[in-house]
């Protein structure tokens, strides 16, 4: 069975305190949570990764017990069904609720409405509570989990009859059939939206349903569990109860580490809904320990585990820097090199954010990007990826430059970045372009200090950026215009070239000698005979 497809509409986290290093940057413009819903992660599969799923099975499923005595035809009508359905007798009970169950699972528009509206689920609901009579209980369960995954409508319907109760007390069934799809319905009624989550959440699931995890349990059981806790954690606006939840924290961090691939992708999705939230929130799970788990399926080469692995990931380190340094010290930088290559799109889409948040950080975890050649590769996504791949890039870039130390903006510098950056102020994208512009001032700010932004100002105007720059001050948008047209007064105007030249910053901006030494020019600063090159 297959894990359904994610559809979080990611809000903003809350405003935090300003960054210290970076001057008049808010930690929330640079450290950014989702803003759009990111369905699209999870298209490749939809046909199989459905939101709620139907229990279609061509064999018949093994009973709870032995009812070889019992003959039952194969399939009745549904007028058949409805006179039979509310008899006293146990065998028509069960002729009739699994005609229903057959009717619901085998055809492919199944139909629910009808069912629905002939009465038949008020007493599918009852017969969950019939103890007495196992194989009426899972044959009812089966057919509810079927009508509960339909539309909303239809699984309220379900719900509307009071079948949440009853399905939670199957989950200690000594029956593991029963139990098995009393975790199924449960998981698509979770999984139709926040409302009928929480209703499922606070009627008691949670501690029944992880009492269900054994390391003996099997495979496809565990699955069937894991994507149901995945639907508890889900979905927002609003988001489901932290502190009934994250008592799934410690099942979550085993079941990231079960073998099956299966139970790894839920479980890193279950995770990586857990940490879109506030600071909080994640830390909560950072302290669960998942993170060394998850750094570890980033790496598994596997694109249904890498997805929420990285998600998950991307989530922590928009927490504050000793989320981020957890990240950090477990080794994740390692992996981002082949992540921000990798042949899919969305993977270097969400590999470039998250880059984008850590470059949001300290000046030590800038530094660590650099130690784990990250620079490279995502210089590479700024040059070759698609669109949304080159926005999340630029951001990283920028955010790097805003609290980066001079000499690790210089090392942007001669990896070879203005001419890349450059290249996407041709762009469209009003907000792609304010990013790229205030990477581009951050770059000359750094310039200015040690005395060489005629030279940087230079490379600039030799790939083109000033002519951009000088155009976009034509721009429709009145900030692309304002931010333009400072730009360029400020460093390429006469009157600044005049005023900047070669000299260097004012003594209260110098940096320090060793910084000064490494950047020395020709002696008359003169052009190098080839362009300019750190």
């Amino acid at each position: 069975m297959s894990a359904p497809p994610s559809s979080r509409d990611n809000s903003p986290g809350p405003n935090r305190l300003r960054n210290f290093k970076n001057t008049g940057k808010d930690i929330e413009e640079m450290r950014r949570r989702r803003q759009e819903t990111s369905v699209e992660l999870r298209k490749a599969k939809k046909d199989e990764q459905l939101l709620k799923r139907r229990n279609v099975q061509v064999e018949e499923p093994t009973s709870p017990i032995n009812e070889q005595s019992m003959q039952i035809p194969p399939l009745l009508s549904l007028e058949e069904i409805l006179n039979t359905i509310d008899s006293d007798d146990p065998i028509k009970q069960l002729e009739a609720t699994q005609a229903t169950r057959k009717m619901l699972s085998r055809e492919r528009n199944p139909p629910i409405t009808a069912i629905i509206k002939a009465g038949v689920v008020k007493p599918l609901v009852a017969f969950l509570r019939r103890s007495d009579n196992p194989s009426l209980q899972f044959e009812a369960a089966w057919a509810l989990t079927n009508i509960a995954s339909g539309n909303s409508e239809q699984t309220r319907a379900v719900v509307e009859c009071g079948g949440i109760p009853p399905f939670i007390g199957l989950l200690l069934s000594e029956h593991h059939n029963v139990a098995e799809q009393a975790v199924w319905a449960l998981g698509n009624i979770a999984g139709d939206g926040p409302d009928l989550r929480d209703l499922v959440i606070k009627a008691g699931i949670v501690k029944p349903l992880l009492a269900l995890v054994k390391p003996e349990a099997e495979f496809a059981f565990l699955r069937n569990i894991t994507w149901t806790i995945s639907n508890l954690c889900r979905n927002k606006n609003p988001s489901p109860p932290f502190e009934m939840i994250k008592d799934c924290l410690p099942t979550l961090a085993y079941l990231i580490s079960h073998p099956d691939t299966e139970v790894q992708a839920d479980a890193s999705w279950a995770i990586s809904y857990l940490t879109d939230g506030t600071n909080d929130k994640i830390a909560e799970v950072v302290a669960a320990d998942v993170v060394p788990q998850l750094v570890e399926l980033l790496g598994s080469g596997i694109i249904t585990v890498v997805t929420p692995a990285l998600r998950s990931i991307g989530n922590i380190v928009t927490g504050n820097d000793v989320q981020t340094d957890v990240v950090v010290n477990a080794g994740a930088l390692s992996i981002f090199p082949a992540l921000l290559q990798n042949h899919k799109q969305n993977i270097v889409k969400e590999a470039a954010w998250t880059i984008s948040n850590i470059a949001a950080g300290n000046q030590d975890q800038i530094q660590a990007l650099i130690d784990s050649n990250i620079l490279p590769p995502l210089l590479g996504v700024l040059e070759k990826g698609d669109s949304r791949s080159q926005k999340e890039a630029a951001w990283a870039i920028t955010n790097y430059t805003s609290g980066g130390s001079t000499d690790q903006i210089i090392t942007l510098v001669r990896l070879g970045a203005l001419p890349y950056f450059c290249k996407l102020l041709e762009t469209t994208d009003a907000k792609l372009l304010l990013v790229v512009m205030d990477g581009l001032c951050n770059i000359l700010k750094c310039a200015e200090k040690i005395g060489e932004v005629d030279r940087v100002g230079q490379m600039i105007e030799e790939c083109g950026g000033v002519d951009r720059l000088e155009d976009l001050q034509n721009h429709e948008n009145m900030d692309v215009y304002k931010k333009s047209l400072d730009l360029v007064e400020r460093f390429f105007s006469e009157e600044s070239v005049a005023g900047v030249g070669g000299t260097a910053a004012p003594a209260e901006e110098q940096v320090t000698s060793s910084t000064s030494d490494a950047f020395q020019f020709t002696e008359n600063n003169s052009m190098p005979e080839g362009g300019f090159s750190f």
